[in-house]
């Protein structure tokens, strides 16, 4: 008992004078490699190509990740985890990092001891139907059967949606969002109820996608962001200032193909962010080349998110809210300083 008090007391000690005790960051250096844990058929966000080569924003936000840590984005290993997975998967330390289309909530950041960094893609839910249902609004959805995730807000929303309405609804629930999809365009559902974002993926790769229209209700707010477990505030730090990097980056002018060039510059925020002038690494436990890293390997986050989803993709998705806070949009990135 004697000995428990003396480690408890120098925990409390080392906490004290700002010494960290073993955290994320260790173990991934530890074991060489970034395990994130992601969306396994969300196109445009992550789902594998037809090479298997995992692709999308969520993708490559983890990429950057390691990029950051390892000055190598291929050092990351991607887990498909379902709504019901993702969060259990992280708590249990099986990932080290979610990357999949997760919302922020006070239950989520509470409750479930978890954190979220900053908001990597601001989205809605909305709904998705046949056009020959003939319905052009979601307040005609009355009686309707929809397919729908399990243990998500998405569910929630629903629910609140329809009775909030005076309808009446039939949720389909299917765990998995490959086999919740295959069911949609089956015909199992009369409506297919997620993120727009999703729902303008799911249609993209639907046989014959101009048979299906989004509704334009938009029911909810849904600031996805990856996300890390409490109490390793170091892991937070550089997972939160890796997000805000991509940001950052775009915001400066500097890009994949320009990076290099950039360390030329003469602006002062330009040499600090691109760690021409050293500091910002050693304060997240990092190389000061870390953020260069990311731009050189990864990208900003408008390079990003035009191969990923934006209007030359499938998807066609325009910036929107996740436009800069210069174009009036809501990415914004703490200072860099």
């Amino acid at each position: 008992m004697k000995s428990l008090k003396i480690c408890i007391v120098i925990a409390a000690v080392l906490a004290f004078a700002g010494v960290s005790l073993a955290g994320t960051l260790d173990d991934v250096r530890a074991k060489g490699f970034i395990q994130a844990g992601v969306n396994g058929g969300v196109f445009g966000f992550s789902m594998p190509n037809d090479k298997g080569l995992w692709e999308g924003l969520d993708v490559d936000t983890a990429r950057a990740i390691a990029a950051a840590v390892f000055g190598d984005a291929g050092k990351v290993k991607f887990m498909p985890l379902t709504a019901v997975q993702r969060l259990p998967a992280l708590q249990s330390k099986e990932i080290d990092v979610l990357c999949r289309n997760t919302t922020q909530t006070l239950t989520r950041e509470t409750t479930n001891g978890l954190n979220f960094v900053a908001v990597n893609y601001y989205d809605g839910q909305g709904f998705l139907v046949p056009k020959k249902l003939g319905v052009n609004s979601a307040k005609q959805l009355d009686g309707a059967t929809v397919c729908v995730l399990p243990g998500t807000t998405t569910e929630l929303n629903a629910a609140d949606f329809f009775r909030g309405s005076g309808l009446q609804w039939k949720p389909v629930v299917i765990e998995n969002t490959a086999e919740l999809n295959k069911a949609f365009f089956a015909g199992r559902c009369d409506c297919l109820t997620s993120d727009v974002s999703q729902l303008a993926a799911q249609r993209s790769v639907a046989p014959n996608p101009g048979d299906y229209i989004i509704l334009p209700e938009v029911i909810s707010k849904e600031p996805l962001a990856p996300v890390v477990r409490h109490g390793d505030d170091q892991w937070f730090d550089i997972v939160n200032f890796t997000v805000m990097a991509l940001i950052e980056a775009e915001e400066l002018g500097i890009t994949s193909k320009n990076v290099d060039k950039m360390l030329k510059s003469e602006l002062p925020q330009i040499k600090r962010f691109l760690g021409v002038t050293p500091g910002l690494g050693k304060a997240l436990g990092l190389d000061d080349k870390w953020a260069y890293n990311i731009i050189k390997q990864v990208g900003n986050y408008g390079e990003i998110f035009e191969r990923s989803v934006g209007p030359n993709t499938k998807l066609g998705l325009e910036r929107g809210l996740n436009g800069l806070w210069t174009n009036g949009g809501l990415m914004y990135a703490a200072p860099f300083r």
